[in-house]
């Protein structure tokens, strides 16, 4: 038998058979994503990444934004950002004929370029910004702080604090090799919790993953920032075009 080569292996790591809205939970989303709807009635599709997805739901119910369909990648493609581009391309020509606007809800995502390459050559649009952390807090006042030296902090969203054994410690390896801490972490200085909802609860646990990382914390309510802009400008340009 043929070996499997390296792209089919990675992509087995993240194959899926996405869950619905009643069926999600930061698991699901992390390992299988969202499944689009059955029923087509929106005229845009939003094509999104996992860790995004109660973020954009909760955007359009408050927004009545009820024209736009949710279909989530699995978030766990973060630990694997070569193959987001790959990944939005297939949901891109899987959906395209079924809808009117397609947008795509990822940065850049450590992908360095390749996914707005992608995006470009598909004719689809996407977030502006290099990753959520950015366009969470708002592109402009992110790279304000960046250029004012904040390159010292590392950051959490809601669903990274619910998700940090999944996203952090497992993956880098601190689960079994503690000792590993301080080289990964020894040039940070302060966790950012970057909270999209006000809850005391999460507060609480992303203290707790600033302790087991031995970093000062600092708890910043971004609400849904640049995001929330984005999705509105979307609905409205097809509206509008409509």
């Amino acid at each position: 038998m043929a070996r499997r080569g390296r792209a089919a292996r990675l992509q087995g790591r993240v194959a899926v058979r996405p869950l619905s809205e009643s069926q999600l939970d930061e698991s699901s989303l992390t390992e299988q994503g969202l499944a689009a709807p059955k029923l087509k009635t929106g005229r845009i599709l939003l094509i999104a990444c996992g860790a995004l997805a109660r973020e954009i739901l909760d955007i359009k119910s408050n927004g009545q934004l009820d024209h736009i369909d949710l279909t989530c990648l699995p978030a766990k493609l973060h630990l694997y950002p070569d193959q987001i581009p790959t990944a939005v391309a297939a949901a891109v020509t899987k959906h395209r004929a079924q809808y009117e606007q397609i947008f795509v809800v990822y940065a850049d995502c450590g992908t360095g370029g390749t996914l707005a390459s992608t995006c470009k050559k598909l004719g689809v649009e996407m977030v502006a910004g290099p990753h959520c952390y950015s366009f969470f807090e708002g592109n402009e006042g992110f790279g304000q702080r960046t250029d004012n030296g904040e390159i010292t902090a590392f950051y959490l969203t809601d669903f990274l604090v619910k998700q940090f054994d999944a996203f952090i410690w497992r993956p880098m390896g601190l689960d079994k090799n503690p000792e590993l801490l301080e080289m990964i972490f020894g040039n940070y200085t302060t966790l950012v919790y970057q909270s999209q909802v006000n809850d005391p609860d999460l507060v609480l646990r992303a203290q707790h993953c600033a302790e087991r990382l031995g970093l000062s914390f600092e708890h910043r309510h971004t609400g849904y920032g640049d995001l929330k802009t984005t999705l509105h400008s979307w609905a409205g340009s097809a509206s509008s075009s409509s």
